[in-house]
């Protein structure tokens, strides 16, 4: 199990960088850029702006752009002020907070070296942002996850079961209509209906808005999670309903399942211990891109909820070109999901 974790992660790393290159070309390529994100005070003026962007090495190459942000830039020092004396001052023409002093953005070791940078806008290390997020996204990635397992598990086994019947009629037809429904539809209709008409639910929010004081336990707020949960965990229920009920097929046709209701065991034991103990291990092959498309999801699912995630921060980000956000949180995206692959493979190992 080492030497192949340690195959795999080496192979990985080929993809890593791929995911930084292209996911860097893209944000280079994107409209207005870093320049414009930062010197939006209509007080500055062209020469300013152009000395910005020249401090900041935007005017550089792409690779050594890329380089810069992969490895730092402590190696690419530059006297600034005309002291003699290399530094990182680039912003001394820019007064960002009004207060009279200017404030540069701290410097940068490069992702190698775990430094992320700092975000534009909250002038805040873009990793210690990050850990406030992850939390809430966790929160809501797992719960939806166990939602879904819990649900679209024995719906599968019972389709099977009743194969050809109305319950796996039913099933089949609603996990088309979950699929191809898109969850950003599906939830304003359910904030509209539970939220507003009834309302039996909040409209959105990770607690009540008068709270203070920090984030109670879950069981004192379980009305703000069920339905970003339930939106959440509609494409695993689905998914996982359809895939047991074939795998369940086909280990209902096995003939140890057969000796065992010849020999009189109930169908109950038999479905559910011994079949259903085998059809799951087809399944686990799932469960670890499973996790990369719960973060995915959560990207839509949060910002509907106004769920305090990671997905809806970094939403935020793509808005405001915060790109040094935007970066870590592709970086993070990469990271699980060859961290899902991986797992994937121990089950199709069998380790």
């Amino acid at each position: 199990m080492i030497k192949y974790t340690l195959r795999r992660l080496i192979q990985a790393i080929p993809t890593f960088f791929g995911i930084t290159i292209f996911s860097y070309l893209l944000m280079s390529a994107a409209p207005g850029g870093p320049v414009a994100a930062l010197t939006f005070s209509p007080r500055m003026t062209v020469a300013q702006r152009e000395l910005v962007a020249k401090r900041l090495g935007v005017n550089d190459p792409l690779p050594v752009q890329y380089l810069r942000w992969l490895l730092g830039d402590d190696w690419m020092r530059w006297d600034s002020d005309g002291d003699g004396v290399a530094d990182r001052s680039f912003l001394l023409a820019l007064d960002v907070d009004n207060d009279g002093e200017p404030e540069p953005p701290g410097q940068n070791r490069g992702i190698l070296r775990g430094d992320f940078g700092d975000s534009f806008f909250y002038r805040r290390p873009v990793i210690q942002m990050l850990g406030e997020k992850v939390g809430a996204t966790l929160e809501l990635g797992i719960s939806s996850l166990l939602f879904g397992l819990v649900i679209g598990v024995p719906i599968g086994i019972l389709a099977a079961v009743y194969k050809g019947k109305w319950f796996d009629n039913i099933t089949r037809v609603l996990a088309v209509v979950f699929n191809a429904i898109p969850i950003f539809w599906l939830g304003l209709i359910l904030l509209l209906i539970f939220g507003s008409w009834l309302g039996v639910l909040p409209m959105g929010g990770r607690t009540p808005t008068t709270l203070t004081g920090g984030i109670p336990p879950i069981w004192d707020r379980w009305q703000f999670l069920v339905l970003p949960t339930f939106i959440l965990a509609t494409g695993t229920i689905a998914i996982y309903s359809r895939y047991m009920r074939a795998s369940m097929l086909d280990v209902m046709s096995q003939d140890y399942l057969r000796t065992a209701l010849s020999k009189g065991l109930s169908s109950r034991n038999v479905w559910f211990k011994h079949g259903a103990r085998n059809a799951l291990i087809p399944l686990a092959t799932f469960l670890g891109p499973q996790i990369t498309g719960l973060l995915s999801g959560a990207a839509i699912t949060e910002t509907i909820f106004s769920w305090p995630g990671l997905g809806r921060f970094a939403v935020q980000a793509v808005i405001a070109q915060d790109f040094p956000i935007v970066m870590t949180v592709v970086i993070v995206g990469a990271a699980a999901t060859i961290f899902g692959y991986i797992l994937s493979g121990y089950s199709v190992r069998g380790d």
